[in-house]
């Protein structure tokens, strides 16, 4: 389908935007909540969302609170149609951290920050078949919405103002503060299959450090039962449980554990002493892929038992704990006419994995059925040291804001060897564990600098001008620049614009992750498992592969935006945006190589049937619009109903691959195939739109939103092979009432239509038999219709 953005494709979508209304509000809610001052993009005082040389969606924490999901990442996605989030499932380690995308980008490429400081990125890097394969995210869904009072969501490329990663834009987690008020809430909620019960506790509360201070304190506790929509296994009828359903095919099971807090006390007259931080995990249950009871071995072929220990087959589970622990403290305050903010930040994120009910086929009956696979630990500590003050300048018609500041980050990535039985001979199956070989830590540094200058330059123009040098440890420096202004022509009409540089560092993940694991790839038309190795790029393997080290991710971004304003109660903007990303990071194509590569690694002590590694892949340009429109119509009583209409449309296209390595070349291997580069063009939905109404009344309000995804294509390196699925629409309703003056009653319908994705059609698109009935890369998953409930208690 064509994705091209003329004219005339702007002006009809303008016009839809315009003449439809209100989902929960893509930059800020109608008119009254376009006064709302933002901290995100800026370093002036007081600057509202609705002046912003930038679109800058606001968030409230009745928006966050509005499906029924209990995750942070699946709530974004259903607020912000630039937004992404499938549901892995059979992905591994991807099943239990699974990334979310931002305008059709890498999910890396997105900066979060909590309270403006940055987030420490998860261990896991997706190396399977899901949309953001390759990347290394921070995972949204380890910070408990119990906890944030709102979300500011930048849609511009920022790395001049925040550094590495802000390239298709930046999330700013803002926390619950001061000591007033809290509330207790129970929540449940189940499938219309009958399965994925959940049950969710969340508390916060805030309490006074005598005059001068205060402390929040946020815990968040859920356990979730996994979702199941496996075909019937009908590949073998000699298998003993043939016809039944074997396979796990869904959500993984869940139980997340989250304490966080918020505090700020007076230290003198012009200071502050402030600290967040949280600590949680979440254990995760996961399925690989079923194991049949059943193999064909010999000459003639000739079938026997898999192993006595399973002798009907089995299906192993991963087990996986993510723990998630940060702190940050820090100091701020006035002196002579500057703000000042020094801090320190420290985060944590240990991946530990588990798998159970499976065995090493080497060693035979003696194989235990539990094995520890190993751990990844990712680690970032930060200082900073921000200034900002107003200088007054008489040509202005507003002071302008010199900000600037300094800021030293040291990041460490390591891997921990499971225990032997994990990966000895073949390894465990369904997962085998990282060896002593893969172990190892790894650290870089890096410093950097900032000037950021803003000002109202005439009472209808604004403008920014922001550059940032940085330089690391490992492959050099950089430096990143932006320029944007806004020109209001009157109260009514304004049009802004943005012109950037950026950058992403390859992260320690992607230059350092090895393992050697099963995959499955399609060979023949043929679901086949294969022995995979990951080679760190720097190791002897990749370089006998033609690995070269990872350059940064260079980004250029460019976008214009016009606002309408027309009455206090309507607004509507259109923002298009062309991102140009040169160099960008890839996990190579699983390469099945030759046997004289294969006994060149096998001099080595690497026996693999196929090999991959990361490398700067790629050169893309995406070209996007973001429309949203808003209305408000007040009614009696103070009652009010509001309307929501968001759309976002982007296509990505490949501007240049990487040269294939000589070394490869010579043996006919591919590094970066057909599906590798269409992954990152076409993986994605083109469009989504978000249809939304929401009526408040004193005691009670109603909320319904109407979302419809896009056309994606799942690729295959036959493009015969490639399965291009439809359209879905999925209609969400809920809503609450207050009881008494504290108690409030939610309750509601998330896909009340009972809406599934369009079916996978063929074993080379690994729907294995029907027993993988739909795809992975689905943005709205498949489980089908979700209902509800909730009570709470405020104070």
């Amino acid at each position: 389908m064509s994705t091209r953005l003329n004219h005339r494709s702007l002006l009809v979508l303008s016009l839809i935007a315009t003449a439809t209304a209100p989902v929960l509000a893509q930059e800020a809610l109608p008119a009254p909540d376009m006064q709302t001052v933002v901290v995100t993009g800026t370093y002036a005082k007081n600057r509202r969302s609705a002046d912003s040389e930038s679109p800058i969606d606001v968030i409230g924490a009745k928006e966050l609170q509005a499906s029924g999901s209990t995750e942070l990442a699946s709530v974004l996605a259903r607020v912000l149609p630039s937004m992404n989030f499938p549901r892995p499932s059979g992905a591994d380690a991807s099943d239990a951290v699974r990334p979310a995308q931002l305008r059709g980008l890498a999910p890396d490429q997105v900066l979060v920050l909590v309270n403006g400081k940055r987030r420490h990125s998860s261990a896991v890097i997706n190396v399977n078949g899901t949309a953001g394969r390759g990347s290394a995210p921070v995972d949204l869904n380890a910070i408990p919405l119990s906890a944030i009072d709102h979300i500011e969501v930048l849609r511009d490329g920022a790395s001049a103002q925040y550094g590495s990663d802000a390239i298709a834009g930046v999330v700013n987690i803002i926390l619950k503060k001061g000591p007033k008020g809290g509330d207790v809430e129970i929540g449940y909620g189940e499938y219309d299959a009958g399965d994925g019960k959940q049950v969710t506790l969340k508390a916060s509360g805030g309490f006074a450090l005598g005059d001068k201070g205060w402390l929040r304190l946020a815990a968040e506790a859920a356990d979730r039962d996994p979702t199941n929509r496996a075909g019937a296994d009908t590949r073998d009828r000699d298998e003993p449980l043939y016809g039944q359903v074997t396979q796990r095919y869904g959500d993984s099971k869940t139980q997340p554990r989250n304490v966080l807090f918020n505090a700020q006390y007076q230290v003198g007259e012009n200071t502050d002493l402030y600290a967040f931080g949280q600590y949680g995990t979440r254990d995760t249950e996961s399925a690989a892929t079923w194991r049949t009871a059943l193999v064909t071995t010999g000459q003639p072929p000739r079938k026997e038992q898999r192993t006595p220990l399973f002798p009907n087959g089995f299906l192993p589970l991963q087990n996986s704990t993510s723990t998630d622990a940060s702190l940050v403290v820090g100091l701020r305050g006035d002196y002579a006419g500057w703000r000042w903010d020094a801090s320190v930040d420290h985060g944590r994120n240990r991946f530990e994995l588990d798998i159970d009910n499976t065995v090493n086929q080497s060693l035979s009956a003696n194989s235990p059925t539990h094995f520890h696979l190993g751990t990844l630990t990712n680690t970032q500590s930060v200082a900073n040291f921000d200034l900002a003050r107003e200088i007054p300048v008489a040509v202005f018609s507003g002071p302008l804001t010199v900000a600037t500041g300094l800021e030293v980050r040291h990041e460490a990535y390591e891997i921990g060897a499971g225990d032997e039985a994990s990966y000895a001979g073949s390894g465990a199956q369904g997962f085998a564990g990282f060896r002593p070989v893969n172990a190892g830590k790894n650290s870089r540094s890096n410093q950097s600098a900032y000037v950021n200058l803003e000002a109202q330059v005439t009472p209808k123009l604004s403008g920014a001008l922001a550059t940032r040098y940085e330089h690391y440890t490992d492959f050099g420096s950089t430096t990143s620049a932006k320029a944007s202004a806004r020109y209001a022509f009157n109260d009514r009409v304004s049009l802004r614009g943005t012109a950037s540089s950026g950058f992403r560092a390859p992260s320690l993940a992607q230059q350092f992750y090895t393992i050697t694991t099963t995959n499955f790839s399609v060979i023949g038309n043929q679901n086949v498992a294969v022995e995979t190795g990951t080679f760190a790029v720097g190791s002897a393997a990749a370089r006998a592969l033609g690995a070269a080290p990872l350059k940064a991710e260079k980004a250029r971004n460019y976008s214009i935006g016009l606002q309408l304003a027309p009455t206090r109660n309507f607004t509507t903007s259109v923002d298009v945006y062309r991102i140009f990303v040169d160099d960008r990071i890839a996990l190579s194509a699983n390469m099945t190589l030759p046997q004289t590569l294969r006994n060149v690694l096998a001099a080595q002590g690497v026996t693999v049937s196929a090999g991959r590694y990361f490398t700067n892949a790629i050169d893309t340009k995406t070209t996007g619009v973001d429309i949203v429109s808003t209305y408000r119509i007040d009614l009696a009583g103070r009652d009010r109903l509001d309307f929501t209409a968001a759309y976002n449309r982007n296509k990505t296209q490949v501007e240049n691959v990487a040269a294939n390595p000589a070394l490869l070349s010579a043996y006919n291997v591919q590094l970066i195939d057909r599906q590798t580069v269409l992954r990152n063009t076409v993986g994605s939905p083109k469009d989504k739109l978000s249809l939304g109404a929401d009526y408040t009344a004193s005691r009670w309000n109603a909320h319904v939103q109407a979302t419809n995804y896009g056309r994606f294509t799942v690729p295959q390196n036959n493009p015969a092979n490639d399965q291009t699925y439809g359209r879905q629409w999925v209609l969400d309703v809920s809503g609450s009432v207050k009881l008494a003056q504290n108690w409030r009653v939610t309750a509601g319908v998330d896909n009340i239509t009972d809406s599934y994705p369009d079916r996978t059609t063929s074993t080379a698109n690994l729907n294995v038999n029907g027993i993988y009935p739909y795809s992975i890369w689905s943005p709205a998953g498949f489980n089908g219709r979700h209902y509800y409930a909730r009570l709470n208690y405020s104070w």
